[in-house]
């Protein structure tokens, strides 16, 4: 019976992706043109915007612009910066990284543009003292798909809040058991002891917690890249002549509908891409919605430079690493090359470094997914009784996750994550006249000197559409 639901699950799963994958880049063109190449134009503002840290208004139900930013990063930021870009290394050939930072530079659009509606579309908490929203609420509000919003709302809590808390905590313990052989079962519970205190406090625990660990881990595994390609700096131009090099060969076809059009590089550095950077996939909002910032705008550039911090810098930083070190990349893959690649590179302790690294990324991971799907949990139905069934299953998918093999779990979460990209893209695509009204707003507001603030007063023909009092 696995074997038959594994079967069925593949044959969904090759034709909607490789037709996700034409959509995903097709949206992102579509609002990189349509907006002018926003990701450049305000590329400084969003990192003065992120960086002001603060909240922007007197409200208490917000986090602040920051701490949004962080636990965007938080989900984003993951095994897929450390284990995919190796996958897409060994499968695809260096050429891969290439169509990576395409695939990162195009998405930004798609990731200001969501994350912008669901910024606008925010509803206040009452009960839990924060805002919430998403794609769930811009496509209930927006589009008027109450049913559509529901069907998006299970997709996400079944993909973020239940599958992939299994596939982290099973990476946490292959990487224990691997550097320091501990029993999987200990691990598991020590995951859950670690995982519970933290998702019963809610969204701004989260946001505390992620404000702290992300940048941290971040920045010590940007400091370990810093000083292998600092030893290395003579390599770089063949790096980078390799990575260009080798990003237009189309000898090896990447398979499915589109056969010959896609070559093996091109599928690998696109699909690994957006599996790193959610750019468009509908997760990320989640997070923007829960900032209080003065502008809808704001808080889209913030995750639009989330996608490049995530893609274009850690992303590369693993790239570099690999491609720079003597390891052959067709031996190993995933952590396992990533791995062996630090090693070749500053010695034995790399390998307990990565270990500890990885176990940090994905344990924000864990909680930064939980952030998600508990916003779509409360979007269906906000109930305590509800919320705690929720956060016991959410722990058991944990401890599940780290003493099981998870292949079709796995493939169940890619047909979960397709079905939330497909319904989202369409819905940011059908309200793109609103996300050009509010960067035409922000822009304005920009020019003429001020500090941009959205007044919903000032456009009459939208206040039909937005279910609160916050703008």
């Amino acid at each position: 019976m696995t074997e038959t639901l594994h079967s069925w699950v593949n044959a969904v799963n090759g034709p909607m992706w490789d037709l996700l994958i034409i959509l995903l880049l097709g949206t992102g063109l579509f609002f990189t043109l349509a907006t002018g190449f926003v990701q450049i134009r305000l590329f400084g503002q969003s990192i003065k915007a992120m960086l002001g840290g603060r909240k922007q208004g007197d409200d208490p139900h917000g986090i602040t612009p920051f701490q949004a930013f962080v636990t965007g990063l938080a989900s984003r930021v993951g095994v897929g910066n450390i284990a995919g870009v190796a996958i897409a290394i060994s499968v695809g050939g260096p050429g891969a990284v290439f169509w990576m930072w395409l695939v990162a530079i195009i998405g930004m659009s798609s990731a200001f543009a969501e994350s912008s509606l669901a910024q606008l579309f925010k509803i206040r908490d009452y009960d839990n003292h924060h805002f919430r929203g998403g794609p769930a609420y811009y496509i209930t509000q927006g589009l008027g798909q109450k049913w559509l919003g529901i069907l998006f709302a299970v997709s996400l809590i079944f993909c973020f809040g239940l599958v992939y808390e299994a596939v982290q905590a099973n990476t946490i313990v292959a990487a224990a058991e691997a550097a320091w052989g501990w029993d999987k079962h200990a691990v598991g519970v020590a995951l859950v002891i670690l995982t519970a205190p933290i998702i019963f406090g809610g969204i701004r625990r989260v946001a505390k917690l992620a404000e702290m660990i992300v940048p941290l881990m971040a920045v010590l595994y940007l400091l370990l890249a810093l000083y292998i390609i600092v030893t290395n700096i003579g390599m770089i131009p063949q790096v980078v002549s390799l990575i260009f090099g080798t990003a237009f060969q189309f000898d090896a076809a990447g398979g499915g509908l589109l056969g010959g059009l896609i070559s093996q590089t091109m599928m690998m550095g696109i699909k690994r891409g957006l599996y790193s950077n959610e750019a468009g996939q509908g997760s990320a909002p989640n997070a923007a919605a829960a900032a209080e910032v003065k502008h809808p705008v704001s808080q889209g550039m913030i995750q639009m430079l989330g996608v490049f911090v995530d893609t274009i810098i850690i992303c590369s930083c693993t790239a570099f690493i690999v491609l720079m070190s003597d390891v052959p990349s067709g031996d190993l893959s995933g952590a396992q090359l990533t791995q062996a690649a630090i090693v070749s590179h500053v010695g034995a302790w790399g390998a307990d470094f990565l270990a500890v690294l990885l176990f940090m990324f994905a344990f924000t991971t864990i909680i930064g997914n939980y952030a998600y799907a508990e916003s779509n949990v409360r979007f269906i139905k906000s109930h305590w009784l509800i919320m705690a069934v929720f956060r016991m299953a959410v722990l058991g998918m944990v401890y599940f996750g780290a003493v099981q093999s998870v292949p079709l779990v796995w493939d169940m979460a890619d047909m979960a994550m397709g079905t939330m990209a497909w319904i989202n893209l369409i819905a940011i695509l059908l309200l793109s006249p609103l996300v050009f009204l509010l960067l035409k707003d922000y822009t304005a507001k920009l020019k003429l000197g001020k500090d941009p603030e959205f007044k919903l007063s000032e456009h009459p023909g939208l206040k039909r559409k937005i279910k609160s009092d916050i703008w």
